[in-house]
């Protein structure tokens, strides 16, 4: 019986952890194409941003990316 109160306070802590992980990012192209991805995108050494777009993985040019900018 103890136990069920750390327990749920350990829970709801990693959930809250798990939900600030998350950062809605709004992606604009050169040709005003606009995407919404669940989490920040990553840019690698290569020169290339890779996000999520419809479940899917996209990897574009930095030179082809407008804007990158969080949702509120």
């Amino acid at each position: 019986m103890m136990f069920k109160k750390p327990v749920l306070m350990l829970t709801l802590a990693g959930c809250a952890a798990l939900a600030a992980c998350s950062t809605p990012t709004q992606v604009t192209t050169r040709d005003g194409q606009t995407t919404v991805a669940p989490d920040k995108p990553e840019i690698d050494d290569d020169g290339f941003v890779t996000y999520k777009k419809d479940g899917q993985t996209v990897r574009t040019n930095k030179s082809e990316i407008k804007e990158i900018r969080e949702v509120d």
